[in-house]
């Protein structure tokens, strides 16, 4: 055998060795690559994505798009080959596994947080676009979660409006564990609530819940933290429950969306929200795609995958993105060719860019910047 063909044929059994090699070892990664958008003001599987009933709504035209990432599932695990190939991409972000999925955590357990979060964002959306409306929504503290085993469990019940505790009225969340530990555990404390179930019931037809019922619990103490403290102030009492906050809408706001979760949708539902209630087109019937999380009062947060997104509301026809001021610098680093970064910080700024991009007075847009 000629030596130049005996060099070729050992350098390909080499190549053939590494490539098998590549597939066989398995490395701690993951994979994140653009996700499918969805336009806030259109349709997902047949169906309007934001439907408003009892309130007055307007025709809307163009694009207000939602973005999303896709990422590996918890249990697999790349190949040496499909990192080398997915850091070469421009298309894919190969990230650490733990970032993905920290401590141990399972697919199950990430999606069941992932759908709380969307949840969460949906009412925080809805919340913030009828603030800047200008349209009253109630508040009230509500029980978020009861511990398992806890004094609370069996007497107060995830979504039991609190109305009071030993009669004090409580207006957040945090009132609650105050006047919970003005107590030594052992004695017993007065919650005032509405049971979950009346709650419920009344926030469909808009009224405020009623029905109130007095639960007296007695307080147990805080159990040992694992750094061997006791989770707080030393022999503080507790109930066992997390409270948090819930709203009453005026009129009914459904967002139907299925397979997404997290929060990063908050900013495009909320604007989707006040294009629906208000007359004119927020676009002017321009592409327009973002993405951001959102409070009750309207402040938009940063999100992950940033650049992913980027490529998936280009490749899907946006021409402008509504970018979280605190994503600006790593969206402005490597931004899709044709996509115009536009920084938020509010949703009050979200609205005053489609103003000026619905009037072509794209100039004068807040802009991202490297660096």
């Amino acid at each position: 055998m000629p030596r130049r063909t005996a060099t070729m044929l050992a350098s390909t059994l080499v190549l053939i060795a590494l490539l098998c090699a590549g597939v066989l070892i398995k490395v701690p990664y993951a994979e994140m690559s653009p996700g499918p958008t969805v336009n806030t003001l259109g349709e997902a599987r047949g169906e309007p994505v934001l439907q408003i009933s009892g309130r007055k709504t307007y025709p809307t035209s163009g694009h207000l798009n939602m973005t999303t990432v896709r990422v590996t599932g918890a249990e697999y695990r790349m190949n040496l080959v499909e990192a080398v190939y997915g850091w070469m991409a421009h298309d894919s972000v190969v990230v650490p596994h733990d970032t993905l999925y920290p401590d141990g955590k399972t697919e199950e357990e990430s999606t069941q947080e992932n759908a709380e979060e969307f949840s969460q964002s949906q009412e925080s959306a809805k919340v913030a676009a009828l603030e800047e409306l200008k349209i009253p929504v109630s508040t009230q503290v509500v029980v978020s979660s009861v511990v398992k085993d806890s004094p609370a469990q069996g007497k107060l019940h995830a979504g039991d409006v609190i109305r009071a505790v030993d009669g004090t009225a409580v207006k957040e969340p945090g009132d609650v564990a105050k006047l919970v530990t003005e107590h030594r555990p052992g004695e017993d404390v007065t919650f005032t609530i509405v049971p979950a179930k009346e709650a419920v019931a009344a926030e469909k037809t808009g009224r405020p819940p009623e029905g109130e019922e007095r639960i007296t619990i007695t307080t147990a103490k805080a159990p040992a933290s694992k750094d061997g403290g006791d989770g707080g102030e030393e022999g503080r009492a507790i109930v066992g429950i997390a409270a948090g906050t819930d709203h009453t809408f005026p009129f009914e706001i459904d967002i139907k969306l299925a397979d997404v979760g997290g929060p990063s949708a908050g900013l495009m539902f909320s604007l989707g929200i006040i294009d629906k209630l208000t007359p004119g087109d927020l676009t002017g019937g321009k592409f327009v795609a973002g993405t951001g999380t959102i409070d009750d009062a309207g402040k938009v947060g940063p999100i992950g995958g940033i650049t992913m997104k980027l490529v998936g509301a280009r490749e899907a026809g946006a021409r402008y993105f509504l970018t979280p001021d605190d994503n600006c610098a790593s969206a402005a680093a490597d931004t899709p060719s044709g996509l115009t970064l536009v920084r938020v910080k509010t949703i009050e700024d979200a609205k005053k860019s489609l103003e000026q991009i619905r009037a072509g007075k794209t100039d004068a847009l807040p802009s991202c910047s490297a660096g």
